[in-house]
């Protein structure tokens, strides 16, 4: 039976607002706010996607990756601000080898524009936060999964809408303990994160009770899948690949999307593939329909011809944040926002059944997670039974206790 209360906290918090919003403000004879327009611009910095050639024709090649969501997000501040008087602008640039992002920040902040979406590298992030000019700004990190972001070389600045490669494995470690799918043989990649996202893994293994009872390193360079007899190949070396003892569940990390697709139905053994591929934990996916979802994916395959992904509800997430803070707090003030979105106040609806926060000791987005296949939504994260004594959703990723950015 669908639970009432979870009909009334999905109830998108900018209706909320704009009640709030005309309540407090109230409106005149002619019908008009007493507020004057508060403009907000927000500042886009993304990093020139890599060229990758998808693996399937099923499969679009995205330019706008994250800019299409902040778009979004932007359109559903807007809604509000026209009652609370309000106006966002989103302004994107994107670096290029030619144009370093340090001189791109620099542009924007000198525009007037505090408030940032930082779709980089975690090396490239830390550069931005601790450049002089960035200490009185507000920084989204929509892009970077990496945890030492949230363990150690934490920003007051910066804050992560995007989920931390723990919280991506911890949620998946969650829901194969509860098949019971305990005996993993791990896969991983020839690229650094591949090689992180495996470390993620064997820490969600330890902390759930699973184990690797097989680990092999994907060796093989990328095959020419679209000739006549790809596929020939590529069943015979997966085939011998995993001639292995026996397992649960094969775990493949493998980010960069160059082989784990391949696994799936030509192992040695009828197992089931997860991790980067196969059974997958993400922030967003095409498949999610519940909680308000479906007319939310609707509106985004409308105005930009294909799902949303991962990075895209990261910036809507970004991008709404602020506009909540904004409405809130009735200010613009780089202060006034952070602290209220950082402080115990702030809650979100994020279409997943149950409102989100940020961990005041990592600046990192709390969420429920999404296990997904190809066409389907499997479960969601944090599952039943993983208690926590504060949220659940703190069974995800680090927790306080563990993280050296702990106030």
């Amino acid at each position: 039976m669908r639970n009432p209360f979870n009909n009334k906290i999905n109830i998108e918090s900018s209706l909320l607002s704009i009640i709030l919003a005309v309540l407090f403000l109230g409106i005149n004879s002619t019908g008009t706010l007493h507020a004057e327009t508060l403009d907000i611009p927000i500042g886009l910095i993304m990093q020139e996607e890599a060229h990758h050639i998808p693996l399937s024709l099923l499969q679009p090649v995205i330019e706008d990756i994250g800019e299409a969501g902040a778009l979004q997000g932007i359109d559903d501040n807007n809604t509000t601000g026209r009652f609370t008087g309000q106006s966002f602008t989103l302004k994107v640039e994107k670096v290029t080898p030619e144009v370093p992002v340090t001189q791109l920040f620099r542009k924007l902040h000198g525009q007037g524009i505090r408030l940032f979406l930082l779709n980089l590298p975690a090396n490239t992030l830390l550069k931005v936060a601790d450049l002089p000019e960035a200490k009185n700004s507000l920084l989204f990190n929509i892009g970077a999964m990496d945890d030492y972001l949230r363990l150690k070389e934490c920003r007051a600045n910066l804050l992560h809408t995007m989920p931390s490669r723990a919280m991506l494995t911890d949620a998946l470690a969650q829901y194969l303990a509860w098949k019971r799918w305990t005996k993993w043989f791990l896969v991983v990649g020839r690229h650094p994160q591949d090689k992180a996202y495996a470390e993620a893994l064997k820490r969600a293994a330890k902390r759930f009770g699973h184990k690797i009872v097989e680990q092999k390193q994907w060796e093989f360079e990328p095959g020419a899948r679209r000739t006549d007899s790809g596929h020939n190949r590529e069943q015979q070396m997966v085939n011998e690949f995993s001639q292995v003892g026996d397992y649960d569940i094969l775990i493949v990390a493998d980010e960069s999307d160059e082989f784990g697709e391949f696994l799936i139905y030509r192992t040695y053994r009828p197992r089931p593939v997860g991790g980067t591929h196969g059974l997958s934990p993400a922030a967003w996916s095409g498949v999610h329909e519940q909680w308000g979802a479906t007319q939310f994916q609707r509106r985004f395959n409308e105005q930009h011809a294909r799902w949303m992904t991962d990075r895209d509800f990261s910036a809507w997430m970004a991008v709404r944040s602020i506009g909540e803070a904004a409405t809130r707090t009735a200010s613009s003030e780089v202060d006034r926002l952070r602290s209220y979105i950082t402080g115990p106040e702030f809650n979100l609806a994020a279409f997943k059944g149950r409102p989100v926060s940020f961990r005041d000791w990592s600046n990192q987005l709390r969420q429920p997670l999404l296990i997904t296949s190809a066409r389907l939504m499997i479960s969601v994260s944090p599952q039943q039974g993983f208690l926590h004594q504060f949220t659940t959703l703190d069974t995800l990723g680090y927790d306080r206790p563990e993280s050296n950015c702990a106030k």
